[in-house]
């Protein structure tokens, strides 16, 4: 990963140095990169089948004996989302940097009114609800600052090695990130938006030493205040400060969420290497609360096992090797940090869902992309790799 994020680092300084936002010239043909194509097939069927047998038992339970209630919903949605992918892969990728101030300014807007105008679902209002169709903006806040801090990175050109352009975008992923978290409640969104934004700026800035000590710091500063949060929740009402007490005792803390981090180690454990056979979780039946969510990864572990559950990480190893791929051949500097931003969510994401099932971190309700349900997750996972895709259309090989 080091070695990515340096040879990504190098393209972007020469970028830099590029005329900004145009394209390099060269005989070659045209690319389109059907591997990442393939890539998100694949992991989307897989989905669909996890999907089905996770959730099958609930769904029967729950609406009236259809178990393909929640299989159903994804699958149009996943279909429908391949189809606009194909079209709109075929667009420019530069028509849709051009509007990406103005999908910023929506995505802040809808983040903001969600407070007001938002349905509450699970306990957190993240939701809003437009006659049939619901979304939550916190999908549509990745997608814009992916698209928008890049175009505004290329417009600042060399100003970049300086201090006042890297504090403006992080000015700019600082407010997407700090209006997620206060809005819509939703943490994990906001940390990945937050993430987005600092690594782009570390690829495009020639220092690397600060970015070292303010990790370096960073960490210093979570575990030392770890044990502080965990005497506070003790005492305090807060269901985040109760997360880490769950997360540091799930057994002591079953009452306060430790439960289903404990039936999802337990799943986990009864899996073994081959698992017990795909449908055949007993999880499942009730044990992990919507396995369907965020703990899928539980179920796969349990029904797979390790080997099962070693093939889709490396399915998603493959998928952020064609996002590096794209990002280190991308025509210009605005496609290299498009298809970057794509690959550090991804990243992010899946990294952060399977830290949260085995009980590395506390639990912060993130999905597991392309396998998790949820419709407003799959359709905006897919316009990222639309952009992707797009992007790799234009690469030319001389």
């Amino acid at each position: 990963m080091a070695r990515q994020a340096e040879a990504l680092r190098r393209s972007a300084r020469a970028g830099l140095r590029r005329i900004q936002g145009k394209k390099i010239s060269g005989a070659g043909r045209d690319y389109y990169d059907y591997n990442l194509l393939a890539a998100v097939i694949l992991l989307t069927c897989f989905g669909l089948v996890m999907l089905y047998s996770t959730s099958a038992y609930e769904a029967a339970q729950n609406y009236n004996g259809n178990d393909t209630f929640f299989f159903g919903k994804q699958a149009f949605i996943c279909v429908g989302s391949l189809i606009l992918v194909l079209i709109f892969s075929q667009i420019d990728y530069h028509v849709y940097a051009k509007f990406s101030p103005h999908i910023y300014a929506v995505s802040i807007f809808l983040l903001i009114i969600t407070r007001f105008i938002g349905r509450t679902v699970n306990g957190a209002r993240r939701w809003i609800y437009i006659g049939p169709i619901s979304f939550q903006p916190a999908e549509i806040a990745k997608v814009a600052i992916i698209l928008f801090l890049p175009s505004v990175i290329v417009k600042m050109g060399n100003k970049m090695k300086g201090v006042r352009a890297p504090l403006t975008i992080l000015l700019f992923g600082g407010v997407a990130s700090f209006c997620t978290y206060v809005f819509t409640e939703n943490l994990s969104t906001a940390i990945i938006v937050a993430g987005i934004t600092v690594i782009l700026i570390f690829i495009v800035h020639p220092e690397t030493k600060p970015f070292l000590w303010l990790f370096a710091l960073g960490t210093a500063a979570v575990f030392l205040f770890v044990r502080v949060l965990a005497k506070m929740a003790t005492s305090s009402g807060s269901f985040r400060l109760r997360r880490i007490l769950v997360w540091l005792d799930p057994e002591a803390n079953s009452a306060d969420g430790g439960y289903q981090v404990m039936q999802g180690l337990y799943a986990i454990g009864s899996g073994g290497f081959f698992g017990k056979g795909l449908g055949n979780s007993v999880q499942k039946l009730g044990a992990v609360p919507e396995a369907q969510n965020d703990m899928i990864f539980s179920i796969i572990c349990e029904e797979l096992g390790v080997f099962g559950a070693g093939m889709v990480i490396l399915l998603f190893v493959f998928l952020l090797y064609r996002l590096y791929f794209i990002a280190q051949n991308a025509p210009d500097l605005l496609g290299s940090l498009i298809a970057t931003g794509v690959f550090v969510h991804i990243a992010l994401q899946v990294v952060l869902n399977i830290a949260v099932v085995i009980n590395l971190i506390p639990t912060t309700g993130i999905t597991l992309p392309f396998v998790s349900y949820g419709g407003t997750s799959i359709l905006f996972l897919m316009a990222e790799m639309a952009l992707a895709l797009s992007i790799s259309k234009q690469i030319e090989f001389r």
